[in-house]
């Protein structure tokens, strides 16, 4: 499998983490090297031992949870599980039953029609976006096909491989890189060592680096990978240019704990691959040009090196689709990585050797099961961008249309959010926790915000009144799905609700060790086109309600604050955030410039509550946080921008 990772160009530099030296952390404190990590898309989370699989099998899925501790998320198991859990799915007898329902038809579902691409044998015909092969016969009008299976093949371009003697010492930075010899299009083969040279463990111990320089003609690749490797030894590797810039990462997406990246250049010139051994302390150096600035801790061993430079063979698709239309894509056969683009030409979701697919509700008819697999909810109608990777192969890629399940739900029900501020005695094994439970309510939390038991009823009003503008009229008034409509109701104004057709619940109470959740709010599914409209999620209190912490709205308040503003705002966020994931959207990335319901937990904390310029809540200058285009959580595997406003814009269907 191969995985690229772009960063912003704003990023000097960025560090990695894993398990193998030290204690992890528990603080949840950050250090900057940890936080360089989380921007580049770097777990800071102890992986890859015996002892960390156990404990991780113990936590709760971060693709799901809304983490207040970014140090207990480790991607690395759950991909894998995702992996195997969307495997045992795709094979259930029950996915042809929800393929059908989501076409309104009796029989089983049509059989894919089989495109065979059209590109002669070698480099050329469909290689970019703008030259993409039109698949004419996919789409979800009656007129089309609601499968497609595309057939092709990634054409070898030979290069000349040579070997590479080992690298000498001190070689751990850019000025000091051992010079590849590759000068145009052309490979090496290596080996080396992590945790020798001055900086290594009989050193500084601040890390040993392993730089390598080569020069890449524009529009080639680099193409790094380690998967031959003898030992166990967990690498990752960077690619830097020659000011320094982290261009791109790849940790695990080789065999076992191997790296295996595939990075574009646009432009020619001398580029700088460094190889490193995994730590959650942070696996790069923060300076690319000082050998002794890491941070410690990282993996040491015998690692095996490729590089090359060299040009790919690109293949790219073109499919129609109309406003509103839910596809998923898998990846098959030699295919490894797919990215689908907007008709304007803008990547919206990428991803090589992820399947999250088993995140879907048991009624999605959506596929997965493969190399890599991604849903898609279109903005608007038009031809959309397929590009399909992988290493020198056959290829088959499956896409699925459907239109969104709120549209095909028959008898037509209005979408009912409920909101539960009762406490609940409730099965916590929906969420991955330990069975029934009994959650405490709202009102159990009031003093701890500084609230009166007086002033319930209008916390509970306002919460309402803010998610009902996240998720019912900035979607109307935004005008994106013109048959949008959904009921916001709550425990203190309605019956109870839940348990009848088309009604979502979230319930707003309960701490950590009441339920058994290690999280502030943790959703059911993240289901793209909605298609379960009868889930739940949960936002428990206690973290929110602590006397301080960045996940507190306590935190933030002060003598200024409007308390009972400022409570209900941040409140009324994480349902929101909750919410967004029940009818399909991930999460977004926490530390960049936009302010998104979905950012991720973590250090996102105060960015989803809203709290304005003074870093005081309830005060004039803060934010209203909505659903918006933002880049997704680099941690979570996903490239691209996701438009959680168009997701959740076409999540509810009534007229």
């Amino acid at each position: 499998m191969r995985k690229t990772i772009a960063v912003f160009a704003a990023l000097a530099v960025a560090a990695g983490v894993g398990s193998y030296a030290g204690a992890a952390p528990s603080s949840g404190e950050l250090t900057p090297d940890q936080e360089r990590a989380l921007d580049a898309g770097i777990q800071v989370a102890p992986k890859g031992s015996a002892a960390a699989k156990a404990a991780a099998a113990t936590t709760l899925n971060p693709y799901l949870a809304n983490i207040q501790d970014a140090t207990t998320a480790d991607y690395s198991y759950w991909k894998d599980k995702m992996k195997q859990d969307a495997r045992a799915r795709a094979a259930s007898s029950r996915l042809d039953a929800n393929k059908s329902a989501a076409l309104g038809i009796q029989a089983d579902p049509p059989p894919a029609v089989v495109h065979d691409e059209q590109e002669p044998t070698g480099v050329g015909a469909n290689d970019s976006l703008e030259n993409a092969e039109p698949v004419p016969a996919f789409g979800t009008a009656a007129t089309k096909s609601p499968a497609v299976r595309i057939l092709g093949d990634l054409t070898a371009i030979p290069i000349t491989i040579g070997t590479l003697a080992p690298g000498a010492e001190d070689n751990g930075a850019i000025p000091l890189a051992t010079d590849s010899g590759i000068n145009g299009t052309r490979g090496v083969t290596t080996t080396g060592v992590l945790g020798d040279g001055p900086h290594g463990t009989a050193g500084t111990g601040t890390n040993d680096f392993d730089f390598y320089k080569l020069t890449v003609p524009a529009g080639a690749s680099v193409v790094a990978d380690t998967s031959g490797s003898a030992s166990g030894t967990d690498t990752l590797v960077a690619l830097y240019d020659a000011a320094g810039t982290l261009l791109a990462q790849d940790d695990d997406s080789g065999p076992s704990v191997f790296s295996l990246l595939t990075h574009r250049v646009d432009t020619a010139g001398t580029y700088y691959l460094a190889v490193a051994g995994f730590t959650f302390n942070g696996s790069l150096p923060a300076d690319p040009f000082d050998p002794a600035s890491g941070a410690g801790g990282g993996d040491t061993g015998n690692y095996a090196l490729k590089l090359s430079s060299q040009f790919v063979d690109q293949d790219y698709f073109s499919v129609k689709l109309r406003p509103g239309d839910v596809i998923g894509a898998v990846a098959n056969s030699g295919a490894t990585g797919l990215t689908i683009y907007h008709p304007d030409g803008t990547q919206r979701v990428g991803s090589e050797g992820l399947d999250a697919s088993s995140l879907y509700p048991a009624n999605s008819p959506l596929p997965g099961g493969g190399n890599t697999t991604l849903a898609y909810v279109a903005e608007e109608a038009g031809w959309y961008g397929v590009h399909v990777e992988g290493p020198i192969s056959a290829y088959d890629v499956l896409i699925e249309g459907y239109r969104p399940g709120a549209q095909t739900d028959r008898p037509r029900v209005k979408q009912t959010l409920f909101l539960d501020f009762d406490g609940e005695r409730v099965n916590t094994g929906v969420w991955g926790g330990p069975g029934v439970r009994t959650l405490s309510p709202l009102a159990s939390f009031l003093t701890r915000w500084g609230l009166t038991r007086s002033q319930e009823n209008q916390l509970i009003n306002r919460i309402t009144a803010e998610v009902a503008e996240s998720v019912k009229q900035d979607m109307i008034a935004k005008g994106l799905n013109d048959f949008y409509d959904i009921k916001v109701v709550n425990s203190r104004n309605s019956p109870d609700v839940w348990g009848q057709d088309n009604v979502s619940r979230v319930i707003v109470g309960g701490t950590i060790a009441e339920s058994g959740l290690n999280t502030i709010g943790i959703a059911q599914y993240i289901d793209p086109g909605n298609y379960a409209l009868e889930d739940q999620a949960v936002v428990l209190l206690d973290v929110l309600s602590n006397p301080s912490g960045a996940a507190s709205l306590n935190t933030y308040i002060k003598a200024e604050s409007d308390r009972l503003a400022w409570v209900s705002q941040g409140i009324g966020n994480v349902v929101a955030h909750e919410y967004g994931h029940l009818v399909g959207n991930y999460h977004s990335h926490n530390s960049n410039e936009t302010a998104n319901l979905m950012d991720a937990g973590g250090t996102g904390f105060p960015r989803l509550f809203g709290v304005g310029p003074d870093g005081i809540g309830g005060t004039a200058d803060d934010a209203d946080v909505d659903f918006v285009t933002d880049t997704y959580s680099l941690t979570e595997g996903f490239t691209g921008v996701e438009n959680t406003l168009n997701v959740t814009a076409w999540s509810a269907f009534f007229r």
